[in-house]
């Protein structure tokens, strides 16, 4: 019996190449499909801080390159950075930190 995969496996695949294709909405809100919000919230309103980096935590961790590029907008990603880079684990900060240099550290 082989174990499952470990969620960190190929995390730097799962980041976009550029911010550039960060092409999620800016405004409104968003309904993420059930793969990513099987539980809970599965709407977020981007007007409110805490929901957005509810939504941003959710698909950072949870989703693929594609679900980043289709609900993250690039613009509220960097001014989010520093406040929702401490929700994240450090392999995450590290993966999209390493790869998005726009994102700085923090």
């Amino acid at each position: 019996m082989s174990a499952l995969p470990s969620r960190w496996d190929g995390l730097e695949q799962r980041v976009p190449d550029s911010l550039a294709d960060l092409r999620g909405p800016a405004a409104g809100t968003v309904a993420l499909p059930i793969h990513l919000a099987w539980s809970g919230l599965v709407e977020f309103d981007l007007a409110s801080p805490p929901l957005r980096m509810t939504l941003y935590r959710t698909v950072i961790t949870g989703g693929g390159r594609s679900d980043a590029e289709s609900y993250l907008n690039a613009t509220l990603l960097v001014a989010d950075w520093p406040v929702l880079r401490r929700g994240l684990g450090p392999s995450y900060r590290r993966a999209w930190e390493g790869k998005l240099a726009a994102l700085g550290r923090g």
